[in-house]
Order: C-alpha cells, then sequence, then structure tokens
C-alpha cells in the first residue's frame, strides 16, 4: 500500500494540533504541515512528526496561502488535506477542490462554519433550531432583537467556543453588546433557550459515527464566559445512553446527516430543555476545544489523536472505545490581578480524590495569571474520573470550590 500524503494546515497552532499530526504520522501518513510558525520556531516534539513544512506569511490570508502551498508541492501527489483548526477548515476544503482530492466541499464545511447557513440546513431537515437572523449592522441588530425578543444571543457567524458571545435581556444590555461587538463583522442574533447544555462529539466515516460522546457544561459555556469568579466544569457522560440524553444524540445523528457531513471529528452543543425537548445549538467540523479530547480519552482509555488520523487517513476507526468513566475537567481562575502568588486547597483536593484525579496541570507561583475573557483555559486545570456519575459530579466541584488561586 503507497504511503498516503497528507497536508496538515497549522501542525502547531493551537498546541493540542501537535498531537494531531502526531496520530497522521503514527497511522502511516506523510505530513506536510504548512503554518506561519517560523520552521526554526516549531515545538521540536511536533518536527519529528513533519516529513516537510512550508512557513507562510499569514496562515489566514487564503487566497495567499492556496497559491504558496500549490506551487511548493507542484509535482507531487497529495491524497488529503486535513485541518482540526476551525479558522482553517474551509482553507482545506478549499484546497480539496482546487487540487480535486476527495473529502468534503467548500459548501458542505461552509454548513459547519457560517451559524446562519448551518442553522438554516438543519431547520429545512424539521429539526428543532433557536429562532435567528443573520445581522451586519447596528439597525438590524436592533430589528431582529425586536423580533426576536428577549432573552437573546448575540455571537460571532464564524466564531468559535464562546468569544464575543453575549446573553442580552435588555436593550441597555443590547446597547453594551453592541457596543463590545464593532470589531465582529457578521452576527448571529438569536434566541436564547432555557434548559442544560451539553455537547455531542462524534468521529464520523461517511458522516456515521464510529464514536460518539456527551459531555455536560456546568453552567452553560455563557456563563462561563461572563463570570469572573466562576471555575467552569464540563463533565463528560459515562451513561450517555441514558433516556435523559437520548433525545440530544438522536438530534446530533440527524444534524450530521443534514449538513452532508464526510469523515472526521464534529462538536455540536445542544440543549436540553426543562420538557425534554433537544434543542439544536451549533456545531463545527472539528474536535472539541479546551482539552475536551483529552477528556474523551480518559473517558474510554483511548487515543482519538490517532483513531481520529486513521480515519481521515485511512477510513477506519480499529480501538475498542467502552466508556469506563465519567471525567470532569475544571478550569481555575486566580483571585486578583498579576502574578499567581499561591494556591490554596490543591493539596487537600489531591488526597480526597486519590486515584481518580488524573491531571493537574495548574500555573505556578510566580507565572502571569491568563486573562480569563480571553481562554477557558484560564489559569490551568484539574481533571477527575469515577465511573460513577455523583461521584464524578462531586469530585469536580469539590475542586471547583475547594481550589483557591490568588494573583497579584
Amino acid at each position: 500500500m503507497a504511503t498516503p500524503r497528507v497536508v496538515f494546515l497549522a501542525p502547531s497552532y493551537p498546541p493540542e494540533m501537535i498531537q494531531y499530526t502526531r496520530g497522521l504520522a503514527e497511522v502511516g501518513a506523510q505530513v506536510f504541515g504548512v503554518g506561519d510558525t517560523p520552521r526554526e520556531g516549531l515545538p521540536k516534539e511536533v518536527r519529528r512528526y513533519l516529513y516537510d513544512y512550508l512557513q507562510v506569511p499569514r496562515i489566514l490570508d487564503e487566497e495567499d496561502v492556496m497559491n504558496r502551498v500549490t506551487q511548493w508541492l507542484r509535482g507531487r501527489e497529495i491524497d488529503h488535506v486535513l485541518s482540526n483548526w476551525e479558522p482553517l477548515v474551509i482553507l482545506a476544503a478549499r484546497l480539496r477542490e482546487r487540487w480535486g482530492i476527495p473529502g468534503m466541499s467548500a459548501d458542505v464545511v461552509r454548513g459547519f462554519r457560517d451559524k446562519e447557513i448551518m442553522k438554516e440546513r438543519v431547520r429545512a431537515a424539521g429539526l428543532r433550531v433557536p429562532r435567528s437572523r443573520r445581522v451586519v449592522t447596528e439597525r438590524e441588530t436592533r430589528a431582529a432583537a425586536e423580533e426576536i425578543g428577549f432573552p437573546l444571543i448575540l455571537k460571532p457567524i464564524a466564531g468559535a467556543g464562546s468569544a464575543d458571545t453575549y446573553r442580552v435581556t435588555s436593550n441597555a444590555e443590547l446597547d453594551a453588546a453592541i457596543a463590545a461587538m464593532r470589531h465582529v463583522t457578521e452576527a448571529s442574533c438569536e434566541e436564547y433557550v432555557e434548559g442544560e447544555e451539553f455537547t455531542y462529539d462524534t468521529i464520523s466515516i461517511g458522516g456515521v459515527p464510529a464514536y460518539e460522546n456527551v459531555a455536560s457544561y456546568l453552567p452553560k459555556p455563557i456563563e462561563m464566559r461572563s463570570i469572573e469568579w466562576i471555575s467552569p466544569v464540563i463533565i463528560t457522560v459515562k451513561d450517555m445512553y441514558q433516556p435523559k440524553l437520548a433525545p440530544g444524540v438522536e438530534l446530533g445523528r440527524k444534524v450530521l446527516k443534514a449538513l452532508g457531513m464526510g469523515d472526521g471529528f464534529t462538536h455540536m452543543e445542544w440543549f436540553l430543555t426543562p420538557k425534554g425537548e433537544a434543542v439544536f445549538g451549533e456545531i463545527g467540523g472539528r474536535p472539541g476545544g479546551a482539552h475536551l479530547v483529552d477528556q474523551m480519552n480518559y473517558t474510554s482509555d483511548i487515543d482519538l489523536f490517532r483513531e481520529w488520523a486513521r480515519v481521515a487517513v485511512h477510513r477506519s476507526f480499529e480501538a475498542k472505545a467502552p466508556r469506563k468513566y465519567n471525567v470532569g475537567i475544571i478550569f481555575k481562575r486566580a483571585l486578583g490581578r498579576g502574578k499567581i502568588t499561591r494556591i490554596d486547597g490543591l493539596g487537600d483536593w489531591l488526597r480526597e480524590a486519590g486515584p481518580w484525579a488524573v491531571e493537574e496541570k495548574l500555573l505556578r507561583p510566580g507565572t502571569q495569571r491568563r486573562n480569563w475573557k480571553n481562554t477557558l483555559l484560564s489559569d490551568g486545570h484539574v481533571v477527575v474520573r469515577h465511573p460513577d456519575w455523583e461521584e464524578a459530579h462531586r469530585l469536580s466541584f469539590a475542586a471547583a470550590t475547594g481550589i483557591r488561586m490568588y494573583a497579584e
């Protein structure tokens, strides 16, 4: 069998892309990396997995990157063009189209990137979607708000995570959100859905999930991003096929079909209303961030970085993936400003969690505190897992309330 040759965009940024690069190399691919990091600046742990590398001036300049990569690879056959970073998924699709390489088209990928096109296609399949409008101008935003009514959500059309996302409950809050989003060129104004929020994550082959995951956001991401003192908690659900969550799993599978999913990762967010109705939130044609893939790995004792690569290159998912644990990740935010001075309660929590604590990566004293508004990762995290949901939940919130970090 010939060695598969893969162009992988941004193989070292964000940092978790190093693991996907490793996965590609481990399933036998020659990896041609493309990024705007200088070759000498690439982390040494990624260099060993790259067959070749092209530095471009600006990885987000699609036309320039397409021309440079086409010239660089002239005369060489490429089998796959891949990206797992949200801003580059359409660029990857456009390169596939230019070179006549199989994979999802730019039009299909746009349905996973543009939140209004996404909702239109999901709605057309008869699935429950929040009422929404695409808005560009302040006048359009106010008109959409009048039509949809408060509370509502304002967020970028092509955003990722909860960046620049606002819950709006009054005209005063609408004024503030409009002012804060002046740098956003297009936004989605949509109905706020009451209820619990979950993920539905997959690695799919031809749109059919080979691996599925559900995780619970505690609290909702919009609250995680808007209240500084909160320690955000995300817990993967071991028993994801329980009756309570079945409507969301069914919804997720139908969304994949409605959007024409091909091969690879998806990360969907959905709401469970107090009446038990599953409502679509949004979906990306890439893995979830904020260490969600690490959580899934801990859930099943698996390497999904490698299994994604096997699916992307060989269209095969080989690993066994029993759901053994509920896995909680708890992000901490230091109180105060400046450099971190101390961490309280960590030792007590580690002793309480015992063998169920599987990861501790909090920033150390002397380290500059991060801007919590710019990253869910905040000032580090701890990870705990347990086969019993209640205990996983208890230990997660023991970390959320019992571990305190201080900065000054």
